[in-house]
């Protein structure tokens, strides 16, 4: 009676430990999700200038 008893008992704990990594893969992935969100933006961000940039400078050699 011991063994399958131990069995089960190992068996929850495997699906415990199972768990637990699941919840910290699933933070990281929301957590890398948050990085790529913010990079997008900074990099949406960093075009529009760089195109601001280009039309003023298109402006400035029109006028010269």
């Amino acid at each position: 009676m011991f063994w399958p008893m131990f069995a089960v008992a190992v068996g929850f704990l495997g699906l415990a430990v199972l768990g637990v990594f699941a919840v910290q893969v699933f933070v990281e992935a929301r957590r890398l999700g948050r990085q790529v969100t913010d990079s997008a933006r900074r990099i949406n961000r960093a075009a529009e200038d760089l195109e601001r940039a280009a039309q003023s400078a298109a402006r400035s050699a029109d006028a010269l």
